[in-house]
């Protein structure tokens, strides 16, 4: 095997690194969005606030990350699409488009095709970059996910910032902080440059 052929070329995103298929891709959608289901039942209410700190956000941007745009944002289009459906796998056991929190699983859909995007030209590679990259996910999340909030829960804009942006800001940092440690790391693993 060739130099060239093992080393990576602009554009990877983890999951190319795997023999590319069409069941790779659908396996890979289908895992994101149960992933990221899964991740929203580890929920911890917080105090005068109708949304709680879950993993799911989390989850989300890893999913966009790992998967790229188009991946990443199939798998939370299914999420969402399941989760609109019946299934309870929102935030606490949730489903639905009623609940005030359905507009951060939106922000999440957006979110993971901008992060994903943003993994094809390499801000996943390194702990400075993928910090920026969280930030601009969690940002787009919180700009669907807060005035969806107000107009949910019938708050004012003032209001829904308090409830739903302030309370999860140090949560966000600590998310940040994994991610800049595990997908830098997992690409060292691979040994990809």
């Amino acid at each position: 095997m060739s130099t060239a052929a093992t080393s990576a070329r602009p554009g990877l995103v983890l999951a190319d690194l795997l023999p590319a298929s069409r069941v790779r891709d659908v396996a890979l959608v289908a895992g994101g969005a149960v992933l990221t289901g899964i991740a929203a039942q580890i929920a911890v209410p917080v105090p005068g606030s109708p949304v709680p700190v879950t993993g799911q956000t989390f989850a989300a941007l890893l999913v966009g990350t790992a998967l790229g745009a188009g991946r990443g944002f199939l798998s939370l289009a299914l999420y969402a699409l399941v989760g609109m459906a019946g299934v309870p796998w929102f935030a606490e056991g949730g489903s639905g488009v009623a609940a005030p929190s359905f507009g951060y699983v939106l922000g999440m859909l957006l979110a993971a095709t901008v992060v994903g995007a943003l993994a094809r030209r390499g801000a996943d590679r390194s702990a400075p970059r993928m910090a920026g990259t969280m930030l601009i996910g969690s940002a787009i999340i919180y700009a669907v996910g807060v005035p969806y909030l107000a107009l949910a829960a019938d708050l004012s804009l003032t209001a829904a910032v308090a409830a739903g942006l302030t309370p999860f800001l140090l949560g966000d940092a600590l998310k940040a902080a994994l991610a800049m440690g595990a997908l830098p790391t997992a690409w060292k693993l691979t040994k990809t440059p």
